[in-house]
């Protein structure tokens, strides 16, 4: 089967560099993959990407070494089962909450009598090979996103989910609920202490975890405080943020100020 170079960046005690797609088009995630980011997130929950979408920016993506994961709308199994027979080598899910939550998304993308995942891998067997039945469980990662003062406390129990692969920080969300203003590069205290407890936790649990940045350098700083996984802006920011350089530096003779952003 087809290597997962997460789960090996993983295993060396490496940070993995992962891109954001919410452009539903192939040829964006195309490009965007010419980046040689180690991985790249197609997003169907707050980007404009729907399945058959969803399927085709996987494929842009498969013509590069980049490994190809998807964020599903919500906990339910049934996306989640469609995106890993398109080729998704990884599910991120939002809103885990509890340890039986996460328990049932854990178990949507495992095949008995690890979980509860239906037989049927269409394209995930042309993407990744033609043993990928006997070797899914152990390759396609199962990443639960920790972005709510509930999770935070319930840390603990959730990260004692057998065949849970990695946490994931959603920081606005989190910072909604923690009683503070979401932002891509977040400094209330409250928000930073939590940021670093899920770190720990998951060091704690043996279990990476990663976290959507606002910046390089927040990116940087996530990776120094323990975070393995670290997500660079999104597709459309990208765009906008050159775009709007251009016509500023056209129109003024300067160029826009670059993100940046320390925590």
């Amino acid at each position: 089967m087809r290597e997962n170079t997460v789960r090996t960046i993983w295993n060396k005690g490496g940070a993995v560099i992962n891109g954001w797609c919410g452009i539903p088009s192939s040829v964006a995630a195309e490009n965007m993959a010419q980046a040689q980011w180690d991985s790249l997130t197609v997003d169907l929950q707050h980007g404009l990407v729907d399945y058959q979408a969803a399927v085709a920016m996987m494929q842009a993506i498969s013509t590069t070494p980049t490994i190809p994961l998807a964020r599903v709308p919500w906990l339910e199994p049934g996306i989640i089962m469609k995106l890993l027979d398109a080729g998704a080598y990884g599910i991120i899910c939002p809103m885990i909450n509890s340890r039986a939550e996460c328990e049932s998304f854990v178990g949507a993308c495992r095949y008995a009598p690890a979980g509860y995942r239906s037989f049927g891998p269409v394209r995930a067997g042309w993407y990744g090979g033609p043993d990928y039945y006997a070797h899914a469980n152990d390759t396609v990662l199962a990443i639960a996103m920790i972005e709510t003062r509930q999770a935070v406390e319930r840390l603990d129990e959730i990260l004692t989910v057998p065949g849970l692969d990695g946490l994931y920080v959603g920081p606005n969300d989190l910072a909604i609920t923690l009683g503070c203003a979401p932002s891509g590069t977040p400094t209330d205290k409250t928000v930073l202490d939590a940021i670093r407890r899920i770190a720990e936790a998951g060091k704690r649990h043996g279990i990476p975890a990663g976290i959507h940045c606002g910046s390089t350098q927040m990116a940087h700083e996530m990776i120094a405080i323990g975070y393995q996984f670290v997500t660079l802006l999104a597709d459309n920011a990208f765009l906008a943020a050159a775009a709007k350089s251009a016509v500023s530096e056209m129109r003024t003779g300067k160029a826009a100020p670059k993100a940046s952003g320390s925590y």
